[in-house]
């Protein structure tokens, strides 16, 4: 290696070397020395440059702020605004409707001091870029901004957008930046205004009638409608109990388990376990030969990638999260994480109904596939259709680079961030692989007037099954078949009659919520995780065993916005309006006149029901036989946002309150009750006993108002995918779960 700088130096100056490898010496000391001088007055110039040339660019994060000022370099100053700083005041409803429902806006509270930095910054900049999000919030942000630095500084203010956050792409997008887009700001003005006047006249209604603090959404309300609907189909529903008989059969030393599907020509309908009996005493002694054996091929196409509603949907299903946890986790690889010492935006924007991918994109992803699954690419691109009604905005969302597969970036991620980017990785490239191919073989065996059926599948063909590593229950690989003939005699074995019940319709999850929601025009992909969010923030709604249950307090407010504003409260006005909203952003509707012809006839009908509707204030309070440790006087159990408390009947001179005991508790001589707690940090509900730390007993599971006939603890609800909704004694030592008998020792 050469030596340089002064150690070149002092080797020409005090070492006898051959004269010519001194002068090569030297003539690269000069050169590197001319080198160095241009590099200096370069990086001057653009020091020079970058000071004149000051470009301030607000995002929306400091976490995009960072990811974005690390790709823009000298020049420019990255700055978020925390979200909206400009927005209708909380206190009050703040729309003229004398005056074409003019908005009064005011700056957010507490967001006074970061807007006048703002102000500050765009006064010393020559030039202003808007970099909020691609939507209807992005953009109405975006404009109050430039509404707001407009007054400051008289450099220009442009709008750039982009659908991920690479260097490649901020670039493209400061090199070319736009317009604010009025009719999207006025789409979102409407949104706005039209959820305010729903809220703030059905809020003041309810405080009315049923208590006070409480609050109706447009859409929110409509969502909890759907849930409240579909939890009186589960309460009305009447479990029926049949039973299945399955039974093994062996050929040589291999063995399998076959179901009974015909008895005497018939499919059997089992009712009770006396009826199973008769059948197996009527065969277990028969010659079990097989009489039928099919094998059948199916096609398994590749999905195409997410819309924001399906990652959802397949987050929830199988990672286990929620549609909030999704977009949070979501948002952070968008943002940026480090890998290594680079940041990078891992994905495209989240928010999307579209499953558009780009032309760049796709010849990425077949490259990757030529090199590593080359069997498995098809000759062309495959093109999937954009869903009816999408607003096809954005992309569908993908990774941002497919070189960063999940295995290269996983000491840098999160368990969750990792688990969330495999699914969008593995979801995009599979999208453009070859279909997988299934082999299901069946088997028939028969055993006197029985028939039973074992099944196997196999995948024959991976296709696009090789990037997939988390399959699902419908695409995974089951049972297992000897080689079998027809008209082959099995040796039989052993019979397994189990006792079931029907299952009623399924209560909504975060994944069948959203999809339904989607199905039927309600909100738009940025609405989906706040929407349930909402409910359960507001205890209209609880999350047990993952499932959405509305509480009494739901079931009151929706019974009451149903029948007083079954018209407003209805799935197809609220599609209808997310019409109308899309017609504004697309410059085909006037906002005001689409306010104009709501609001009217929605005003005179809140008077009527105001005025008509009977007060249910205080119908839930219940007296109890608890008395108030402080002044002595009887507690009450009041229903509050968060649910039932106690609280002494000496309000307001005595504030004291209490958990609702909800069970006994069942440890022996502990006299104590369980009460709901939550853990600290994540406040994740369990159940514990009111003598703690004294007594350690706890819960994961919600007691409900029954206690097993076997041992007497109490007894909880469970929930599997096998069985769905089950009673379980709480007692580890007690077998009872679920049986009629059962059913009606309880009622």
């Amino acid at each position: 290696m050469w030596p340089t700088g002064p150690a070149l130096y002092l080797l020409l100056m005090n070492f006898s070397l051959d004269k010519s490898i001194k002068e090569r010496y030297l003539l690269y000391y000069m050169a590197q020395a001319k080198e160095n001088t241009t590099e200096k007055k370069g990086k001057k110039a653009s020091a020079k440059k970058a000071a004149a040339n000051n470009t301030l660019v607000i995002v929306e994060s400091p976490a995009k702020a960072h990811t974005i000022e690390k790709y823009l370099g000298p020049g420019y100053t990255v700055k978020a605004s925390m979200g909206h700083l400009i927005d209708l005041p909380k206190s009050r409803m703040a729309i003229d409707t004398e005056n074409n429902f003019a908005p009064e806006y005011i700056t957010v509270r507490g967001k006074a001091k970061l807007l006048k930095e703002l102000q500050k910054d765009a006064k010393k900049s020559t030039l202003v870029l808007l970099a909020s999000d691609n939507d209807r919030e992005g953009e109405a942000i975006a404009w109050h901004l430039n509404n707001a630095l407009k007054e400051k500084t008289d450099a220009p203010i442009h709008r750039i957008v982009f659908n991920e956050i690479t260097p490649v792409a901020i670039k493209e997008a400061v090199q070319h930046p736009g317009d604010i887009s009025e009719p999207k700001v006025n789409a979102q003005k409407a949104r706005r205004i039209l959820d305010r006047l729903v809220g703030y006249n059905l809020s003041p209604l309810l405080w009315a009638k049923v208590k006070n603090g409480l609050s109706a959404g447009r859409v929110q309300s409509v969502a909890l409608r759907l849930i409240c609907e579909r939890e009186k189909e589960v309460e009305d529903f009447i479990p029926e109990e049949y039973w299945s008989l399955d039974a093994d059969f062996a050929k040589g030393k291999s063995s399998f388990t076959a179901q009974l599907v015909s008895y005497k020509g018939e499919k059997p309908s089992l009712k009770n376990e006396a009826q199973v009996n008769e059948i197996i005493e009527q065969i277990k002694n028969a010659e079990c030969k097989v009489s039928g054996i099919k094998a059948t091929d199916k096609v398994v196409r590749p999905k195409p990638p997410f819309t924001t509603s399906k990652l959802q949907q397949a987050a929830a299903n199988r990672l286990g999260f929620t549609s909030r946890k999704t977009m949070q986790i979501a948002q952070q690889l968008y943002e940026g994480v480090n890998i290594g010492s680079t940041r990078v935006g891992l994905i495209t924007y989240m928010r999307t109904d579209s499953v558009r991918i780009s032309q760049t994109a796709l010849t990425e992803i077949r490259e990757w596939i030529q090199k590593n699954y080359p069997d498995d690419l098809p000759p062309e691109p495959i093109e999937y259709t954009v869903g009816k009604g999408a607003q096809d905005a954005h992309e569908g969302i993908r990774p941002t680079y497919i070189s960063y597969t999940p295995e290269s970036v996983k000491e840098y991620l999160t368990r969750d961030q990792l688990r969330l980017y495999t699914i969008i990785w593995e979801r995009l490239v599979s999208s453009q692989m070859n279909n997988a191919k299934t082999r299901t073989t069946s088997a028939e065996i028969t055993a006197g007037d029985a028939v039973f059926r074992a099944s196997a599948s196999k995948i024959v063909d991976k296709g696009f099954y090789h990037v997939i590593h988390l399959l699902s229950s419908k695409e995974d690989v089951t049972g297992s078949l000897p080689s079998l003939k027809d008209g082959e005699v099995l040796a039989s074995g052993k019979f397994y009659p189990e006792q079931h019940f029907t299952q009623g319709p399924a209560r909504y999850t975060d994944a069948s919520i959203v999809k339904t929601l989607e199905e039927r025009g309600i909100g738009r992909p940025s609405t989906y995780a706040p929407i349930i969010s909402v409910l359960l923030d507001r205890y209209y709604v609880t999350r047990t065993n993952k499932q959405l249950v509305p509480t009494l307090l739901g079931k009151m407010i929706s019974k009451i916005l149903v029948e007083s504003f079954p018209e407003i409260i209805d799935e197809e006005f609220t599609a209808q309006v997310e019409n109308d909203l899309d017609k504004v952003e697309q410059d085909d509707l006037v906002w005001t006149d689409m306010i104009g012809q709501f609001y009217s006839p929605f005003k005179t009908r809140v008077g009527q029901v105001m005025e008509k509707t009977e007060s249910v204030k205080g119908f839930l309070d219940e007296q109890t036989d608890k008395v108030c440790e402080l002044c002595g006087k009887p507690m009450i159990k009041k229903l509050g946002r968060f649910g039932f408390f106690l609280a002494c009947s000496g309000f307001p001179a005595c504030h004291n309150t209490k958990s609702v005991p909800l069970a006994k508790c069942p440890v022996p001589g502990c006299g104590g009750e369980i009460v709901e707690r939550k853990t600290k940090g994540r406040g994740k509900a369990f159940y514990g006993c009111t003598n703690y730390p004294k007594c350690t007993f706890i819960s994961h599971f919600k007691p409900i108002d029954s206690y097993c006939p076997k041992c007497g603890w109490f007894l909880v609800e469970k929930y599997d995918k096998k069985n769905g909704a089950y009673k379980s004694c709480i007692n580890p030592d007690c077998d009872y779960l679920h049986s009629a008998d059962g059913d009606e020792q309880d009622k």
